[in-house]
């Protein structure tokens, strides 16, 4: 198992990535990554252990409903690109029955590289999105036919790709791009149906990132993003070369769609459970702003705290529903119930603007007006903040000014945003959560319910 001293290392590679419109030289030192990389390192520290052979938690797959709650529980708690590692890797593994049927060859392709990630404890973030072009046209018919990842040269011992994929997490940082088809393709769209592990310093590999990240000197106002931070890329795949081993699917779209779909389900489940503790979060301070501005007792403001804490607690009940009713591949390995997750995440994401409306108006405008901690510590003008951000005397004036500087941080700021675009767009967006719901939910059982409430013979 690596150290976080060990993966900062890893990093001092040949890949070439930018921001802000110029080249990133060191991932472990640019102020717009530096925070990022420095958590990655905190979670192999946390997880490590000196022990030969032994393997990091989150690589080790549940094979039953308590495994997988404790292994969602270990995640509440580290960074987002060991979120994306496991997902990556239960991806892998939930689509490895329908390959050991269809393709063998591919399955043990699948089983040795997820011995290397394992053993080498690499980190993975999964690449899936394209970009697309015109959205309304299938891959095949695109002006341009790089619009999605393709295969554009095959040799004997592997083929070369080329495309982008959009909105990747940490792949700057990560030290394998798990590449898979966007959607289901078509006969006639064999260069498509590609999925396979490109090391994250390949040639030909470019990735551009975007963070929320506080480009200021002074990040204290900011208590959240400050420590929750990671990049966002394009990952430009110019001519990549990818061996034949590395390889998972070319070719074979009857399976095209089938990591997706078993990403999806991964990714839902990974964003129920950070939903559920940002929405304790958001009701704690609700509760707490509240407080601080005497509101406690405003029947308006109690009212939206107790819709606050339905829509957590309904959020926590899906996160709990999808692992009770856990399934179990042919492998052994559990994966939760499609129904509970989707509609989960559903829920979360959908209401997730009227949370944040609700925490906003308890506010008030001191989220985006309040002054930073640094005013806070100039003698000239301490005692004035202190005085005028006083609002229930019980509650200090600096105590309410970092409760405005949470509350800004979470919904109404760089993070803010972020956090409502990847709620709903993470795992596809509302429509594929709407899509999987209606798929998995009993609905013969509820119009024969139906029939028998209205009196009618039992269909047959």
């Amino acid at each position: 198992m690596l150290t976080g001293e060990q993966y900062v290392a890893s990093l001092k590679d040949d890949r070439q990535t930018w921001i802000d419109g110029r080249r990133i030289t060191d991932l472990t030192t640019d102020p717009t990554t530096r925070i990022a990389v420095d958590l990655v390192a905190s979670g192999y520290d946390t997880f490590h252990d000196a022990t030969p052979g032994a393997r990091n938690p989150l690589l080790t797959p549940p094979r039953d409903r308590e495994s997988l709650r404790e292994i969602i529980g270990l995640l509440r708690g580290v960074d987002m690109l060991a979120h994306t590692t496991f997902t990556s890797v239960m991806t892998l593994l939930t689509v490895l029955p329908q390959l050991d049927a269809a393709y063998p060859e591919y399955a043990a392709r699948v089983r040795k590289h997820l011995d290397l990630v394992a053993d080498r404890d690499l980190r993975v973030t999964e690449c899936i999105t394209d970009a697309k072009g015109h959205r309304s046209l299938s891959p095949g018919k695109q002006e341009d036919q790089d619009a999605y990842v393709r295969v554009v040269e095959r040799r004997p011992d592997g083929v070369v790709i080329r495309g982008a994929k959009l909105h990747i997490t940490g792949a700057s940082l990560a030290h394998e791009l798990f590449v898979m088809p966007t959607k289901k393709m078509s006969p006639g769209e064999e260069d498509y149906a590609i999925a396979c592990a490109v090391p994250g310093d390949a040639p030909g590999v470019k990735t551009i990132n975007t963070t929320y990240a506080f480009r200021g000197e002074d990040d204290r106002h900011y208590p959240l993003s400050r420590v929750r931070q990671m990049p966002d890329c394009m990952v430009i795949f110019d001519d990549v070369f990818v061996p034949n081993e590395r390889i998972f699917l070319d070719g074979q779209t009857e399976f095209s769609a089938i990591f997706a779909h078993s990403l999806g389900l991964w990714e839902r489940l990974g964003g129920v459970a950070e939903m559920a503790h940002d929405a304790d979060l958001m009701v704690g301070l609700a509760q707490l702003v509240a407080d601080a501005n005497g509101l406690t007792r405003v029947a308006h403001v109690k009212e939206k705290i107790s819709e606050m804490v339905i829509y957590a607690t309904l959020i926590r009940a899906g996160l709990e529903a999808a692992i009770a009713n856990a399934h179990t591949t042919t492998d052994g390995f559990v994966y939760p119930d499609e129904l509970y997750t989707n509609a989960a995440k559903y829920h979360g994401a959908a209401e997730f603007t009227t949370m944040a409306r609700h925490l906003i108006d308890i506010a008030g405008g001191a989220v985006l007006t309040a002054p930073t901690i640094g005013d806070l510590e100039l003698p000239e003008l301490e005692g004035h903040i202190r005085q005028y951000m006083t609002g229930n005397p019980a509650v200090p004036g600096e105590e309410r000014l970092r409760l405005m500087h949470a509350v800004r941080d979470m919904v109404a700021d760089a993070f803010g945003g972020w956090h409502y675009v990847t709620n709903v767009q993470s795992g596809g967006g509302l429509y594929a959560q709407r899509i999987v719901t209606r798929k998995h939910y009993p609905m013969a059982e509820a119009v024969e319910m139906a029939r028998h409430a209205a009196g009618l013979d039992p269909k047959s």
